[in-house]
């Protein structure tokens, strides 16, 4: 990330460069209209003018390339916040781990603790073994604050054998937690979950909920995307072409819309 910032910053200080000798070019003329015949004069401010609008043309292509950029690295700076918390998350769950088996090492010296164990030797395990012994599985259960359990369901989508589980967590999520900010991600997530699964129709559903409910949200241009991609997937090319289309117009500059306009051009 740190290096498409850099990149990022030498493209504006490159856009600083390019600007300036036509900046120069466009005004050295200016204290020299005065002189000459009107045509002579009328043809300087024409040049002029065209150098201004070179100039801005220049300028606002630069402008949407470097948008382009930064809603890039807007997304990807969400989702190094959502691995950071993750890793916080599971920082704290081995610390938890620890202290418990420190007090269970405590426990263990006492004479009553002894006869437990000793009762148990070749019987079932007592409920802290059955616990550490036994495989993550199932959706995490829900911790009441929001951004936590968003980043549970999230470390499920990074682990390819638990995306049924990342699938009800996020539904768990969508039900309990409906003012959220993270609504428009958890409905994407659910869409390309579901798409991975050959789910079409409940992929569509979420990503038109994230266009149609959260029209500003980073994730709607590339929500609106998928949407004509299983549209073109069904074998539905004007429907597809259509939604192409209205990502282009309704979301201009963004990776969706590049994603977009490379399909109609394939078609």
């Amino acid at each position: 990330m740190s290096s498409n910032f850099r990149h990022l910053v030498m493209g504006l200080s490159l856009l600083v460069g390019v600007a300036t000798p036509w900046v120069a070019t466009a005004q050295a003329p200016i204290s020299n209209v005065g002189s000459g015949s009107v045509e002579d004069r009328v043809t300087q401010l024409e040049r002029i003018s065209n150098a201004h609008s070179q100039l801005l043309t220049q300028l606002q292509q630069q402008l949407s390339d470097n948008q382009s950029d930064i809603d890039a690295l807007r997304g990807q700076i969400q989702e190094s916040q959502y691995q950071l918390n993750q890793v916080v998350e599971r920082q704290k769950q081995i610390l938890l781990q620890m202290d418990s088996l420190n007090n269970g090492s405590a426990a263990g010296a006492t004479p009553d603790a002894g006869a437990n164990t000793q009762s148990n030797a070749g019987g079932n395990a007592t409920d802290g073994q059955q616990a550490a012994a036994a495989p993550a599985t199932g959706a995490p259960v829900q911790s009441g604050d929001a951004n936590t359990d968003y980043n549970a369901a999230f470390a499920l989508v990074q682990d390819k054998s638990r995306q049924d589980d990342a699938i009800a967590a996020f539904q768990n999520f969508v039900k309990k937690y409906p003012d959220s900010t993270y609504q428009p991600n958890a409905n994407y997530w659910l869409g390309q979950l579901n798409y991975n699964k050959g789910k079409k129709d409940d992929a569509a559903y979420y990503f038109a909920s994230v266009v149609k409910n959260y029209p500003k949200s980073p994730k709607a241009p590339d929500a609106m995307f998928k949407v004509g991609v299983i549209m073109q997937d069904k074998g539905d090319s004007a429907k597809a072409k259509a939604v192409y289309q209205q990502v282009i117009g309704k979301y201009p500059g963004t990776e969706g819309a590049k994603q977009a306009q490379k399909r109609l051009n394939a078609m």
